[in-house]
């Protein structure tokens, strides 16, 4: 049976960095929903403008809208062995839905939360940078690139989202307070859940990840 492997955790808690260490480890595909709503918001057309407006107001982007698009990139033949989400579900909703889909496909869910202090975030993602053609994520301080604000691979200037600003880290940070805290809870109760420590290196944050995974037989233990 296949696996889909879940990472929870707060805006900046390091999501994104981990899926792509867990990609390359396990040939998985790493599905950002985040990465896939950019790239639709920057077309020019109606859902792009939506998806826009959407995300200046710091909001989330409809159930609706995120099912189609989780369920036309994971039936995609490199999904077949498993796949990992960052980003999503947000919801119970979104997560009910996911459940469905998992049972459909023959897979199971595992579901993993880096736990990080609100103060630390807000450190995080003021500080955070990115990419604007190869998407690798940088932070000025804990991953900072060889360059001054340079992509180590691509060599063009680092960018900042515009959401990555105090005031719409606030309001981020309370609409995942209200509308995902709650999914910790219903998983907590329905799938094998686990947590991890997100205030440590990037590196010890993905030995524990390996750990759980090594446990849960998802990846071989290197002793056997």
């Amino acid at each position: 049976m296949g696996a889909i492997i879940v990472l929870m955790g707060m805006p900046g808690a390091g999501k994104g960095t981990q899926a792509r260490l867990l990609a390359e480890r396990l040939g998985w595909p790493k599905i950002s929903t985040g990465d896939i709503l950019r790239e639709i918001a920057e077309t020019e057309t109606e859902l792009g403008r939506i998806v826009r407006e959407t995300q200046k107001a710091g909001q989330l982007v409809s159930d609706e809208i995120l099912a189609e698009i989780l369920r036309e990139r994971t039936a995609r033949a490199d999904c077949q062995r498993g796949y990992i989400l960052d980003g999503y579900p947000r919801t119970v909703a979104q997560a009910a839905f996911l459940e469905e889909l998992a049972r459909a496909q023959g897979k199971r869910l595992i579901v993993i939360n880096i736990v990080v202090s609100r103060q630390s975030l807000l450190e995080r993602l003021t500080e955070r940078r990115s990419c604007p053609q190869c998407g690798e994520i940088y932070n000025l301080r804990l991953k900072p690139p060889r360059q001054d604000e340079r992509c180590d691979r691509c060599q063009v200037p680092l960018v900042r989202r515009a959401d990555d600003v105090p005031e719409a880290i606030e309001k981020r940070y309370d609409v995942y307070q209200e509308k995902t805290a709650p999914l910790l809870e219903y998983y907590r109760r329905r799938v094998a859940f686990f947590e991890v420590d997100g205030e440590r290196s990037i590196e010890e944050i993905f030995e524990q990840i390996e750990a759980i995974l090594r446990a849960e037989m998802v990846v071989e233990d290197p002793k056997e």
